[in-house]
């Protein structure tokens, strides 16, 4: 076991903290645990590359940490209305979509390659950045509403394109000749 991958397990235990803190009012602690979770991600990951510390669990934990903190915080903010009910339904059918695609492919023989694409990072970086947002409006004195209304959409806008983005790539995936015995289809 890794120190990267301890720091990402770590993180998923978070991620109950944190919505029982936002869930009891406790913003403040939750702002923090938010914080403290996105600073584990950049240590874990700077700790990986650096110290050639990466491993097969680790390229699964991370995400998985990622994904688990981020989806149960906008479902939490849906829950109580501090963002759109379509905004987690949107992100979370995004990631089944694209989970759906590679399993799919996988049973069918022909494996999808995960690349990260630009626009998948612009739209991780909007959904942190709204999550903080929301956390610290919520926590903090001052009325950022404008502020977070706009991250809503553009969250939206995001999450939906790069869907389609993904979509796309694995429908030229699919239909490209991936040569003889590739796919082990039933006759």
């Amino acid at each position: 076991m890794t120190i990267p991958n301890l720091i990402s397990i770590l993180r998923l235990f978070l991620v109950p903290v944190t919505i029982w803190l936002i869930s009891t009012e406790k913003t403040v602690w939750a702002f923090f645990a938010f914080v403290l979770a996105g600073v584990s991600d950049a240590v874990d990951g700077f700790l990986a590359r650096q110290f050639d510390m990466g491993s097969a669990l680790g390229a699964y934990l991370d995400p998985l940490a990622d994904k688990a903190l981020l989806v149960s915080i906008y479902v939490t903010f849906a829950v109580l209305n501090e963002i759109p009910v379509w905004l987690p339904i949107l992100v979370v059918s995004r990631d089944f979509l694209i989970i759906g695609g590679v399993l799919l492919a996988w049973m069918l023989g022909v494996p999808v390659t995960m690349r990260p694409r630009i626009i998948s990072k612009a739209n991780t970086l909007a959904q942190i950045t709204l999550a903080a947002l929301v956390l610290g409006d919520l926590a903090f004195p001052g009325d950022l509403s404008a502020l977070r209304s706009f991250m809503v959409y553009l969250v939206g806008a995001l999450t939906l394109a790069s869907a389609v983005v993904y979509a796309i790539d694995w429908l030229r995936h699919m239909g490209a000749d991936h040569g003889p015995g590739a796919r082990n289809e039933a006759k």
